[in-house]
């Protein structure tokens, strides 16, 4: 696929995302999904690990290995790993109630980011939490775990950044797809009682790094 190909596919499924179905019911399970590159190769490993609500224990895991052929294009960063991740998706045995990818939602100059794509292909419920703001703007949470302040792009609500830990630098989430943010938000939250990353993602992203090395 061309870099003009991505593009127009991303115009595509982003006339696709759901902004306004919110969860029927509490979310009993939730998967986490990642992507780890092997230094100095194309090599990539997905991790996707399935954890029950509200007790965060691991149902089970699944791995996805490849070579990336697509560019880094800054925007276009879902199609260097989704073939990786819907792989490892793929390899559970159980549906996620709710999906939460290592990136972006709406939180992205074109409103497309990896969580979208994403929610959009497998029509899960979806949300980002990236680590940094991207090309949003924020002000500075309270310091109180729980606070937050809009995350904002050329004048537009796109998110939030969300203090998971008392005085430590806040995530970032954003929606993706058939699901609100302050769901998300909540969500998020639950499942970093211990640490700024949301567990699911921070185990995912252990274990395909852990994958990669072995």
């Amino acid at each position: 696929m061309t870099i003009a190909e991505a593009q127009q596919v991303q115009h595509d499924l982003r006339l696709r995302v759901d902004l306004t179905t919110r969860l029927t019911a509490p979310a009993g399970t939730v998967a986490g999904v990642d992507v780890s590159y092997e230094s100095g190769t194309r090599r990539v490993a997905a991790a996707a690990v399935l954890l029950s609500l509200p007790d965060l224990e691991v149902v089970e895991s699944a791995l996805a290995f490849g070579e990336v052929n697509f560019p880094y294009v800054p925007g276009l960063l879902a199609f260097r790993e989704i073939p990786f991740i819907l792989d490892a998706l793929g390899r559970l045995t159980r549906r996620p109630d709710v999906l939460i990818c290592d990136g972006y939602g709406v939180a992205h100059p074109m409103r497309f980011g990896l969580a979208c794509h994403v929610g959009v292909l497998t029509d899960i419920p979806t949300f980002g939490v990236a680590k940094t703001a991207f090309t949003s703007t924020f002000a500075d949470p309270d310091d109180p775990r729980g606070s937050w302040s809009p995350l904002v792009d050329d004048g537009e609500t796109v998110g939030r950044a969300l203090r998971t830990q008392t005085a430590v630098k806040p995530v970032f989430v954003s929606v993706g797809h058939r699901i609100g943010l302050d769901e998300a938000s909540e969500l998020t939250l639950g499942l970093a009682p211990k640490y700024r990353i949301p567990e699911v993602i921070r185990q995912a992203d252990h274990l395909s790094r852990q994958a990669l090395r072995k």
